[in-house]
């Protein structure tokens, strides 16, 4: 058997990007912003998320979280290997949204 589940609270950092790969299905792609104290100190590390949301968390995502939205979200790691516009070779791990509950909206 084996688990994989991330669950994270945090603060979106950009308004999410909705794209259409298929007619009627939404994707939205946002980055989430969690921190820790370090300790024995005053300092927070940040960590940056990639989250990848779709069908319904999609559309509730394009319509109700912006930047600074404070998002509890559970869900799957996946990491893909792709290849840039210059030809170099990446990787870039997202977590895939199972589940989101808007906590508090941003001010804008």
């Amino acid at each position: 058997m084996s688990v994989n589940k991330v669950i994270l609270l945090g603060n979106v950092g950009r308004d999410p990007e909705i794209r259409y790969p298929e007619k009627d299905h939404p994707v939205a792609y946002l980055s989430l912003a969690t921190n820790e104290r370090q300790p024995n100190s005053d300092t927070e590390l940040v960590e940056w998320h990639i989250l990848v949301m779709s069908g319904q968390n999609a559309i509730l995502a394009e319509r109700y979280i912006r930047k600074g939205t404070r998002l509890y979200v559970e869900g799957r790691l996946r990491t893909r290997e792709y290849v840039d516009k210059f030809k170099i070779s990446r990787r870039r791990t997202e977590i895939y949204v199972d589940v989101m509950e808007i906590l508090g909206r941003s001010q804008q």
